[in-house]
């Protein structure tokens, strides 16, 4: 069956034809006074002659570049053309009104002390409130009542082990906590990160393990934030496990270098060790030197299968080596929304964990990648970003978890600036 067009005969007339630009009369065919024939008569009329449209009849303008009185004004750029400002804009699943000269609640966060003075929201500037409020934030966390611990650790590689210890530390030392980050990976990536040298011959975490120096001598404060220490690794750790099988003790060695007078004489409130991507004597030691374990978990399939291998090396260590060894964290980390499966993988893991796993989630973020590279967190390569104000909201959520809070004394400084009223030896 063939289905064709209707045809209109030609001293038919369109209802929209007046209205149509392409069907309208050319110039070079209208009528009038001086041509002899009444006003629109050649509708009636056989035309023998093609009837030649100017070109700029077919063209669609934008809205942009029509005059409110419908002439055509000159095109411009379009980054140049002033637009009205829109009397909505989206947040989430509904529509705020959202007015020129609305709140800072209706802007997305965004001061009106931060803007010049006749500007309204724009999402330029709410990037770069929020990018102020990361690096200059005008609220301190609460310190813990015990110096916290922390081994972050997952024997699958990429999962965000690195890149979640160095964001988060950077995030609690930006919010006035002194944190410490213990490199134990021999790839030296957190130390990479945190702009500190770890080339060889550098005093790093293996004379610490090997127990040549003790770790005030091979600490070192980040250019980042001098609330940021790191104790390095170099490529020398490569060889420790090899050197530490011989050795008496070998699983207590970082248990030891980290014990409650160095770190009192370093002043650290959270100690993050970050472990290499497996579940050798390396792992081994920071599982046995830190009470508490990080989980990161990737938003998908492998890092679920591995999950369970972890769990039961950490129980073997709880049973034998450090009974007071839990899983206190676990974060969600390379989430990407558009997928089924991270969905998936993030009620199973919610599911099964309860409240050890944090609210917060990181998402897949191109510039939490790219920091590395300039030797920074993403924290002060790109403050305004997805990544940093989720690892910044990860950070506030380890901090002012209620099971390591002292509810009737949020306030841990003295007069003097020294930590007073808690302990902090462990």
């Amino acid at each position: 069956m063939r289905v064709s067009a209707p045809k209109w005969s030609d001293s038919a007339t369109r209802a929209d034809a007046a209205t149509r630009p392409d069907t309208a009369t050319p110039p070079d065919t209208a009528t009038g006074p001086d041509s002899g024939m009444p006003a629109f008569a050649a509708r009636d009329s056989v035309i023998s002659e093609p009837v030649r449209v100017p070109a700029t009849a077919y063209l669609h303008v934008s809205r942009e570049t029509v005059s409110p009185d419908g002439a055509l004004v000159r095109p411009g750029p379009r980054h140049a053309l002033t637009r009205p400002p829109p009397s909505t804009r989206q947040s989430g699943a509904h529509h705020v009104p959202c007015p020129p000269s609305a709140p800072p609640e209706a802007a997305g966060g965004v001061s009106a002390h931060a803007l010049p003075p006749g500007v309204g929201w724009t999402p330029i500037a709410e990037e770069a409130e929020r990018a102020t409020r990361v690096k200059h934030p005008t609220d301190q966390l609460p310190r813990p009542v015990r110096r916290r611990v922390l081994a972050v650790a997952n024997q699958k590689g990429g999962v965000g082990k690195t890149t979640s210890t160095v964001n988060i530390a950077a995030g609690l030392a930006m919010q006035g906590l002194r944190t410490l980050v213990v490199d134990l990976d021999p790839q030296g990536n957190a130390s990479t990160a945190l702009g500190i040298e770890h080339r060889a011959g550098t005093p790093s975490v293996y004379e610490v393990l090997l127990g040549e120096i003790g770790i005030i001598d091979a600490v070192a404060v980040s250019p980042q934030s001098s609330n940021l220490l790191c104790i390095p690794a170099t490529i020398d750790l490569a060889g420790s496990e090899i050197e530490l099988v011989s050795m008496v003790a070998r699983e207590s060695r970082l248990c030891r270098a980290l014990s409650g007078v160095a770190l009192d004489e370093l002043c650290v409130d959270y100690v993050f060790i970050d472990c290499p991507p497996s579940l050798g004597l390396l792992t081994v030691n920071a599982l046995v030197a830190a009470p508490e374990v990080l989980i990161p978990i990737q938003c998908e399939y492998y890092a679920l299968e591995g999950l369970g291998q972890l769990l039961r090396n950490i129980e073997l260590v709880q049973a034998h080596l450090n009974p007071t060894l839990m899983v206190s964290t676990i974060l969600l980390t390379m989430y990407d929304g558009r997928t089924r499966l991270a969905d998936q993988v993030t009620t199973e893991v919610r599911e099964h964990f309860g409240d050890q796993v944090l609210r917060t989630v990181i998402p897949r973020s191109v510039k939490v990648s790219e920091a590395p590279g300039f030797g920074q967190t993403v924290l002060v390569y790109d403050p305004g970003s997805r990544g940093a104000l989720s690892y910044l909201d990860a950070a506030r959520e380890i901090a002012l978890d209620h099971r390591f809070l002292d509810r009737d004394n949020l306030n841990y400084a003295d007069t003097d600036g020294q930590p007073g009223g808690r302990e902090v030896s462990r």
